[in-house]
């Protein structure tokens, strides 16, 4: 009886486990560009980064930059405003990251952590190269 009470709490522990797969959608918001570089360098970070991580950059607009990643049958499309001053990765849509309800899969916030410290490390590199 004890090995059945057992698995059943182990069951149940596993079940919590799985339930952690979605997060809250992970917004970067107005990140401050911390170095005084021109924005076309803000651009050009943005660029590299996204490209470097397999995201397809496209500037839709002068200071909006669309990214795409495609990763086996996953999708996830961001908008990334940018300023001399500041940026902002904005969730725009995705398939299949059991998005719902400003939720989705970990995998994605994962992705845009990337993303926005690759970002940050570019802008370094690139204040540095300019002084």
């Amino acid at each position: 009886m004890k090995f059945k009470k057992y698995l059943v709490l182990l069951a149940m522990g596993f079940a919590l486990v799985g339930c952690n797969r979605v997060q809250p959608i992970k917004e970067v918001v107005n990140a401050p560009v911390a170095f005084n570089i021109p924005s076309a360098s803000v651009k050009q970070a943005i660029l590299e980064s996204g490209i470097d991580r397999g995201w397809i950059m496209t500037e839709t607009i002068p200071g909006l930059i669309r990214g795409e990643l495609f990763v086996r049958s996953h999708r996830a499309i961001v908008d990334i405003s940018y300023s001399d001053k500041s940026y902002s990765i904005n969730y725009v849509d995705s398939e299949n990251l059991m998005e719902s309800d400003g939720k989705i899969h970990r995998n994605y916030n994962r992705w845009i952590n990337n993303l926005d410290v690759d970002i940050r490390k570019k802008l370094a590199i690139l204040a540095a190269a300019s002084q």
